[in-house]
């Protein structure tokens, strides 16, 4: 039976949003999985980002049961908890696979000079692999100093020809992604599967103090998180092993997230129940902007050093 009821703006925007939102995290984690796996490493992850990240998803979600939020945002905090589950277990495999390769001695030509295999190619690209669209292949230590004393007489293929098509399927993905939230709830909302959550007339009611705490708790291990992340890609000068997708993705899904609160209710008391959340979402914003200017920056500088080689 198809919804006839009239559906006030604010609140069909708000399932919109969280809808788009839980569409996002669906597919967050699938460029870094292929990126990992295309790589066979897990190099440019920081573990620490991981952890501190699952650590905040499972205290938002006890606070969001606790505290009886909206179905949407229990909804996502499930699956922040499996995805983060599924991606720390890929990078933890792959780097203890790695780890008993490096410990395996390799043999190297006596005299340290390039094969003469017939099947090398011709032409080489100026990383190892150009992966997913806005994602950098990363290179060990000795590679760079390999790389760096033998000199090469193959061309160099600039990967800055690829970014223009990386940004295109990026923002071609995106498009997507908030097309396919759209019209999940639009066929939700018209089956009767969705409908918008009942405005307690009475806001006096303050959210158990657990669940405040829990709330604070996610928000500030999400705001931390990231930090590893941006200190390791500064260390390093590079963002090689991560997907610009997968960040892309995750700015969607906390604006999303965060709106989606927002157009449900403006009360003071529902803004301060839900500040936590909030908090957590909008405020990682911020810091998902500096990993994108990280990625620009890097990403610039070994175009650079490319030219100059060539």
């Amino acid at each position: 039976m198809w919804a006839t009821s009239p559906l006030p703006l604010h609140e069909a925007l708000s399932g919109i949003f969280g809808s788009i939102s839980l569409a996002s995290w669906v597919f967050l984690l699938v460029p870094q999985l292929i990126e990992n796996y295309r790589e066979g490493s897990a190099e440019g992850i920081s573990l620490a980002f991981l952890a501190v990240w699952f650590i905040g998803d499972l205290a938002n979600f006890f606070g969001a049961v606790w505290a009886g939020l909206v179905p949407t945002v229990i909804a996502l905090a499930v699956y922040f908890c499996f995805a983060d589950a599924v991606l720390i277990t890929q990078c933890l495999y792959y780097n203890f696979i790695n780890a008993r390769k490096a410990a395996r001695p390799e043999a190297l030509p006596a005299n340290g000079a390039a094969s003469d295999d017939p099947h090398q190619p011709l032409l080489r690209r100026s990383s190892d692999n150009i992966g997913l669209p806005g994602s950098r292949r990363r290179s060990s230590a000795s590679t760079k100093r390999r790389d760096s004393v033998l000199p090469s007489p193959l061309p160099v293929i600039p990967e800055s020809e690829t970014s223009s098509k990386a940004w295109f399927r990026n923002a071609l993905s995106i498009i997507l992604v908030c097309l396919a939230g759209s019209l999940g709830w639009f066929i939700a909302w018209k089956v009767g599967a969705w409908q918008p959550t009942p405005t307690d007339p009475d806001m006096s009611d303050h959210p158990a103090l657990g669940a405040e705490i829990l709330g604070y708790a996610s928000a500030v291990a999400y705001l931390g998180a990231r930090i590893p992340q941006i200190v390791k890609n500064y260390r390093e000068r590079s963002c090689e092993g991560l997907s610009l997708l997968f960040f892309m993705l995750s700015l969607l899904g906390n604006a999303t997230y965060g709106a989606g609160i927002l157009f449900h209710l403006l009360e003071k008391q529902y803004i301060l129940t839900n500040l936590p959340w909030l908090i957590g979402s909008l405020g990682t914003m911020a810091e998902d902007t500096i990993i994108f200017i990280q990625f620009h920056l890097y990403a610039k500088e070994e175009e650079d050093e490319s030219s100059a080689i060539v």
